[in-house]
Order: C-alpha cells, then structure tokens, then sequence
C-alpha cells in the first residue's frame, strides 16, 4: 500500500510542476512588459497606468484585435465585421473536436463592457506577445488544454482561438473577474459582512438593484471564504434568521439558499445604519476570535440609498486605528446628495466607494472592490499559486469536471508600488479525469480507488461524487463543488479520515463500508483500507482505498512478445479505453496511436522515447496469450447455435484485471437487444473506466466461486427479454427449470397453479422473471445514508432515504407470512444453487394491495436545516493572507465623486495619524 500510493504521489506532484511551468513563463512575459518602457500608437509610457490616462485622452486607438464573438463574422456585403476578420480554425480531436486555431489567442470582452474601449485595446496590445508563450507552451507540453490571461480591466485573452458563441438572447455573460480561479489568485480569503438598506427609501427600482448588487458580490465569494447578509430599517433583520450572529462558509450550496431569501425583502420605514455597522464590526470581531473563519482579511459591504451621517463614532469604537475592516459602500440610484459620507467612509477605512444607478452598472461596480483586496497582495509582490475546487466545463471533453491552477499577474514598478496595480491573473486547466489516469487502477484491485479532497474537507475526484441520473443518463449534482468527504465515505463516523486528510496528514485508516453500484440501485459490502497524504504545492490531499480480498496477488507468465502482440491484436480484444499503458499525450507525434499500437511499437523497439508501464503492458500481454483459446471456443458454440436465431446467447464477453476485454458477438450486431449498449462507452459502469472496473466485473468478483451472476439491464426491464450471466471463468446461456425439488423427488405443487404466484428474484430483491404481467422490474434508486450525532441533533447528509436489500449466503431456504389485514399470506423463498437467484412462491388467498409499501422521502424539519448552515467541519486555512499593508495607497478610494473641502480635512489628519504609526 505505502508503495502504492507513494508511487502515486510522485506521479501527481509530476504533473503538477508541468502545470505550473506555463504560468511562470506568462507571467514572466507580462513583468516585463509592465517593467520596461513600451510605446503604443506613437505615444511611450512608462507605467500601464500612465498609458491609459494619456490614450485616454489623446490616443485614437487604431489596434485591431481577433474578437472571440466576432470572428469569421460577415456584415450584408459580405465583408468582414470591424475586430472579426478571417480566422483559421480547425478541428482538434485534443479539443473535443471542437474548431481551434493552435497559433493564436482570441479575447472575449464581456457584454456590458465596449469593445474598443481604450482600457481594453491597450491591454490587448500589450498582451499580444502571450501567443508566442502560449503555443511554445503547448508544444513542450501537448496534454496542456486552454492556457488563458485574464484582465483586470475585463478582457480574457484565450488560447488556442475558439469562436465564442452568445446565447439566445445574444449574451455572453461570462465575466473572467467574477470565476473562482481569478479571484482566489487576486485576494486574500476573507469574512465578509453584507447590509442591506431596506428603508422606505429603497422601493421600487432600488431595491431591484440593491438585490442584484448583493447577489453580485456573493459571485465573488469562494469556498474560503465567509459571510452573512443583514437587511436594517429602524430594525436589524438577518436575511437567514437562524444565523444570528455569525457567518458561514461561501459555499455553492449557502450563496443560493441566501439568494431565495433575497426576494423576500421589502422596504418600509426608516434606516438606521448606526446600529447595522455595531452589529456588524461585532459579528466580524467574535467570529475572528473563534477561528473559524478565513482569519484573514475583513470587510463590510454596504448597499444603500444614502447615509445621513459619517458615524465616525463607529468607526473610532470598532475599526480605528487599525482599520482591519475595510467598508465597501455601494450607493444605490442617481442621486448624490449623501455620496460624499459614504465615499468618506470608505476613504476612512481603507475601501472604495461606487454609486450603482442603473441595472447595467452592478456587475462592473461591484468588480472595483476586488483591486482594493489584492493591493496587500501585490504589494508584497506574492506569486501565489492557487487551485480552484472541481467546476464542470462541457466545452473540452462534454460535461467534464475541472481544475484550474492559477497566479496573479502584477505591475512592479516602484513609483506604482504602493497602488497595488494587479494587471490580472493567468491560469490553465486540467481534467481530473487526466489526473486519475495517472492511477494505475490495475493495482489497486477491483474495487480500489484513488480520491482528493481540498482544504475544505469537499471532494475535489471521488468515484462517488453523487450523480444524478436523469433519462437514463448520469448528472452531476448542481452543488457538485461542494460535496464533502463525509457524505460518501459517511461510514466514517468520526469524520477521522476527513479530518486526517483535510489536516494534511500521512497515514492509513480502515473500516467496514457499504458501496453501492448500478446507478445507486445495489450494495456490496467490504472492508477497506485507506492510504492517504498531502500533495506539495496544493491545496487538495489525496487517498487510496485498497478493499481487503482483492489485488493482494497478480498472475504473471513468461510469454513472448510475438505471441502476445498477435494474440493482442485479434478483432475481439479490447483495452481499457481510459487506462493508460502508454503515454501518447506527451509528444504531438504519438497522439494519434491508439493504445495497443503504441505497445506494438514500443515492444518492438521503434519508438522507444515512448513512456509505457512494461510491467502492465507484460501482464497484458500474459492475459491475451492466456485467454487467446476462448475464441476458437465461442467459435464453436456460434456454429452450432440453434436454428432459432431469436433465442439463446447473443453476446458472451470476458474481462481480466490488466483491463484487456474480450466480446463476441453470436448474432449480427442490429440483433443485439438487451446488451446494445451495456459493453460500451455509452454506460460507463459497464465497461473498464478510469476510476472503476466494470460493473458485471465487480458483482461477478463477489459471488462465490463457480457460481453465476443473472441479472437484466433496469433499462430494458419493462421488456424483460432477456437476461445474461456471468462467471468467475466462463460465460453460460441461462437454463431456468419450471420444476421444484422436494424430498421424495417430486413437486407437490407447480407454478402453474392459479393459487399461487411465482417469482424469480436475484440477490438484490429485484425480480427477473414473473407471470404477473402487472410485476415489473423494481428500478427505485437505492442509497445508504449515514445519520451522526453531532450534539443533540442528527446530521443527515442527504435529503431522501431508501432501503436496499442484500442477500444472506447462509440462508437457503426460508418461510413466513405477509398480514394484510388480518389476512396472512403465506410465502416460501428458496436459494437457486450456483447462482445469485432465488425462487419466490405466495399464495393468492389474500388480496394485499392495499399494502403496498412506498418509499416516501424523508424531509428535514427547520431546526435541522438550520443546524445544518451553522455545522462547520474541520477546514484546513489557505497558507497565505495578506489583509492590509502599510505601504497602500488609502487615498484610492472611489472616483464617482469627489471629497467636500470640509470632508477632506476631516480625513487627512486619520490618515497621518494611521502613516506616522
């Protein structure tokens, strides 16, 4: 085990310093442009900053730039539309198929921001030269996907060039500022307090943007980060009751159950802020004390229509001198009668003001708020490389889940130190499906499996993230980013493998699990033993659990590579599609073997630069040499099937542990029924998967030895045509006998008997084959849940709760009676041998349809919702924080409006008094 996952550890911190060379190569390329003198459109600069003061006014800029959206676009006359022009794109299979351009970058402005603005045309310009480092990048690592710099003034450079497509309303809302990877490279994790006016003054309009303002700044909170949300008239109103007085987690899951309880505010009466800010400098004071939240940077972000008064006498009880907090007020609508308090306050305290009058302003003023936050960063000239959390992106590999490794980009210019110009962030993503390539799933035995989990306890890979199944069809959950170790590994009780990995600790654990497969509908029981520690550089720590009974030993044979190369090759074989035996990913010229193509060559001594697994690619060989003769065997068996074509074996298929497959087809494929798609990528658990065998491999891996495994598709169970089997060894056409067995030989009794009925149920207490045409196979989602004390109250990880039903070996034959009603009705269940299935007879004597069982969901009360928002799990703090810096310019408050004479001198003599300390 300790080589195992040691093995896997070196592989993954492999990969990891791979990543992270292209991003010091970018951002080494932006410090120098922002470090040297740089002249765009005849005019020199020498500071990114001066150059957008002086293009703003003087420059006309010319600079035409490839379009995300607009590219290959064409006005009526055909001609090319200004910032398109022509871009080749080609498709490439790397990409999904998707049409690329692998020369060049493309840039995407968002939709509320213009096109030409001299902001943005300046900083594409001087962005240009990333397309050398990005395709440069690309060559020496060919397994990179999209490379891409995101911009502090909006734009998002991205390569290789893909077309961009609006939606149907011909928006493209996505905004680089707001993504979690931008954010957590640009600031510090923080504990936020939200207020909200909602005063008489706040109807109508206002109180639209005032929820949209808010629901715009929870975006830009992130799973270290911490918050609540208070609504204040004459009175203090916590948006979410149960959570007075303190803050949760920024999590996917709480910002959207806040959101639903934003339309339930109304305006009414008058606002005394006063009493909002106390209460807020007080929740942001205690929490820190407890140290449970980000322990870090603070803030107060205030929405309002206006402030009657600076309420220095806050601030001097709370915040002043060390202004810890910095205060965040958005002004709401067009008047500015109370601007000049509100920007006083933020100048007061180290934070920006902004004024919001339209819907179309939120987005782009709450963003000001985030260069405030990373000026400590950027000042301190920190590179921090982050990691983001799992997040779905559909547009490389379909609906694929993702993690961005990314660092901030900053100006270092001395004269502009204490500014703090952060220029933006760049960053690069990678699958995690090719992060589990990188297990070698054939050591960790059937049912092993390698996992991650972040700082934050919450799954970042695990084979049972929770998926959703909707037509047939795996989902994953809406809140997938935010599932946590405990709701799939809940047999842990204690929550001692979580909090060991969230701690980042080295050590093993092992425990009696119960694990479900079919889609949720069947549980195997086993015992586990878990291999865990941290990855260097990062944020997540990785596990691997070992189920006891399997992968302790390995079949090895001396084979020749003739042998096994030709055996390898025949029609009927098949490797693990996502397994890697060699590496094609690396070098360009190797992307497009497929995977017993790169072993011939590599076997043979032609490509020896290839990087394969020998000791895999040996073992394989061995399986394929091994079980070569079955094929002559099946041969056989298809030349004498009977002349009745429509009955009988259709497909028989073999798997071995190296994930060398073996099928073959009785009838022609348009024949094949039932198991059409069971032995393709179509059904993931029925076929070896990077993170899981196949899930015939696995059930038939439990039965006992020389037994068969019988069961039917649940997609195909209302037909209930045909059923296939499984062996530890070989494959057999199921034989079902109508006759039962008794002492002296004979039945005193047949199915055919209008006083009884007959069932033939598998292992799971799903029925295969019945005469009652109303009986249909049972395809209710079966789940374990885990309820754990925490205190008083029980902690229930999910919202619904089904039984699942297993078999017990030892019980061949069994009896009792079903009372409906004051009727009993009689049944005999009996274990078929040498398989999974068990014969079931009732009698019909009496009617028990009013007793049908039904699985209703179990709803949560109040109170355990509520403790379920205030319970915390053990977290592990982002290393570095930067929350303030002495150097910081606090005078870069907000520009909406500028200080009365009389505000300004009350300022000056706070901000010399905080200088001279």
């Amino acid at each position: 085990g300790k080589n195992l996952t040691g093995n896997i550890f070196r592989l993954r911190v492999h990969l990891i310093k791979i990543r992270t060379n292209p991003l010091i190569s970018i951002s080494t390329l932006l410090f120098k442009f922002c470090d040297k003198r740089i002249t765009v459109h005849d005019c020199t600069f020498t500071s990114l900053q001066a150059a957008v003061n002086i293009c703003r006014v003087h420059c006309s800029p010319q600079y035409e730039y490839f379009n995300a959206v607009l590219i290959n676009e064409v006005d009526e006359q055909g001609n090319n539309v200004e910032l398109g022009g022509e871009f080749l794109l080609e498709p490439n299979d790397h990409f999904n198929n998707l049409s690329v351009n692998l020369s060049l970058s493309v840039v995407q402005v968002p939709t509320n921001m213009y096109n030409k603005d001299p902001d943005i045309v300046n900083g594409v310009y001087w962005s240009e030269a990333l397309n050398k480092v990005f395709v440069d990048n690309f060559e020496r690592d060919p397994t990179l996907i999209w490379q891409y710099f995101g911009s502090a003034k909006g734009f998002f450079r991205q390569y290789p060039g893909v077309k961009w497509h609006p939606d149907e309303h011909g928006v493209i809302g996505f905004d680089c500022r707001n993504r979690k990877w931008y954010i957590q490279a640009a600031t510090s994790p923080k504990d936020v307090v939200i207020l909200v006016d909602v005063s008489g003054s706040m109807k109508g309009l206002r109180l639209t943007i005032a929820r949209q303002t808010v629901s715009s700044i929870l975006d830009t909170l992130g799973d270290d980060d911490f918050f609540n949300i208070i609504a204040y008239n004459q009175e203090i109103h916590y948006v979410e009751p149960c959570l007075n007085g303190t803050l949760v987690r920024a999590d996917r899951t709480n910002k959207d159950h806040f959101r639903e309880h934003l339309d339930k505010l109304f305006a009414k009466g008058i606002g005394l802020l006063g009493e909002a800010l106390a209460e807020a400098f007080t929740i942001l004071s205690d929490f820190n004390q407890t140290g449970r939240g980000s322990v870090c940077s603070q803030a107060i972000m205030l929405v309002t229509d206006g402030a009657t008064a600076m309420y220095d006498d806050v601030f001097e009880r709370y915040n002043w001198p060390e202004r810890k907090v910095r205060i965040f007020p958005y002004l709401i609508g067009r008047e500015s009668a109370f601007a000049d308090n509100l920007k006083w306050m933020a100048c007061a305290n180290k934070g920006y003001f902004s004024q919001i009058s339209t819907l179309a302003d939120v987005q782009e003023n709450v963003m000001r708020y985030l260069h405030v936050m990373s000026r400590p960063k950027v000042i301190d000239h920190e590179h921090d490389t982050v990691w983001t959390e799992a997040y779905v992106d559909s547009a490389v590999t379909g609906p694929a889940l993702m993690t961005t490794v990314a660092m901030p980009v900053f100006s270092t210019k001395n004269e502009t130190k204490n500014q703090g110009i952060l220029l933006g962030v760049v960053g690069t993503d990678i699958p995690l499906q090719e992060l589990m390539k990188l297990i070698p799933k054939h050591m960790l035995g059937i049912h092993g499996y390698a996992f991650a989990i972040t700082n934050n306890g919450y799954i970042l890979t695990h084979p049972e993230l929770r998926p959703l199944y909707q037509d047939g069809q795996k989902r994953r959950k809406p809140n997938y980013s935010s599932v946590d170790l405990s709701e799939v590994e809940w047999e842990d009780k204690d929550d001692a493998l979580r909090n060991a990995m969230v701690n980042r600790r080295t050590g093993t654990f092992s425990m009696e699990v119960k694990k479900t497969v079919d889609r949720g509908r069947r549980v195997l029981k086993m015992h586990n033993d878990y291999y865990y520690t941290d990855i260097k550089g990062t944020p997540f720590s990785v596990g691997v659990a070992l189920s006891r009974g399997h992968g302790k030993y390995f079949f090895r044979g001396n084979v020749s590579v003739e042998a096994g190369l030709r055996d390898l090759e025949q029609p009927d074989v098949a490797l693990a599609d996502e397994w890697t035996y060699c590496n094609t990913e690396e070098q360009h010229e190797h992307r497009h073997l497929t995977q017993i193509q790169a072993i011939k060559l590599f076997m043979t001594g032609r490509r020896p630069h290839l990087k394969c697994d020998r000791e895999l690619i040996q073992e394989v060989l061995f399986d394929a040499v091994v079980t070569a003769p079955l094929e002559a065997y099946w041969t056989g068996l298809a030349l004498n099937k009977s002349e009745n074509s429509d009955k009988g074996v259709e497909i028989a298929f073999l798997g071995t542990r190296t994930g060398l497959s073996r099928t073959n087809l009785f009838v022609p494929l348009h024949c094949v029924c039932v198991l059409r798609d069971f032995l393709t990528a179509e059904d993931k658990e029925g076929v070896f998967n990077a993170d899981h065998f196949p899930l015939w491999y696995k059930r038939a891996a439990e039965q006992v030895p020389g037994t068969f495994v019988y069961s039917i598709p649940f997609s195909t169970g209302m037909q209930n045509k045909k059923t296939h089997t499984r062996h530890g060894s070989k494959c057999a056409p199921l034989v079902f006998c109508a006759q039962c067995t008794a002492l002296d030989g004979k039945c005193s009794i047949s199915c055919d008997n209008e006083d009884i009925n007959c069932y033939l149920i598998d292992n799971n207490g799903f029925i295969l084959v019945t005469e009652e045409q109303s009986q249909v196979l049972c395809t209710s989602l079966f789940v374990f849940t885990s309820q754990r004390s925490r205190g008083k109250h029980m902690m229930v990880p999910c919202d619904t709760e089904y039984p699942a039903f297993v078999s017990e070996r030892t019980i061949k034959e069994t009896t009792g009676n079903i009372d409906c009603e004051g009727c009993f009705r009689s049944f005999v269940i009996q274990q078929i041998p040498s398989s999974n299935l068990f014969m079931v007879v009732v009698d019909k004597k009496c009617d028990c349809s009013s007793c049908i069982f039904i699985l209703d969901a179990f709803e949560h009360n109040e109170s355990l919702k509520c403790d379920r928002l205030k319970f915390q799990k053990d977290r592990k703090k982002p290393e570095s924080c930067h929350p303030f810096h002495p150097e910081e310019n606090a005078m870069e408050c907000g520009s909406a409006t500028r200080l009365s004479s009389a505000l300004t001198a009350a300022l000056l003599p706070l901000i010399a008094a905080t200088i001279s300390r």
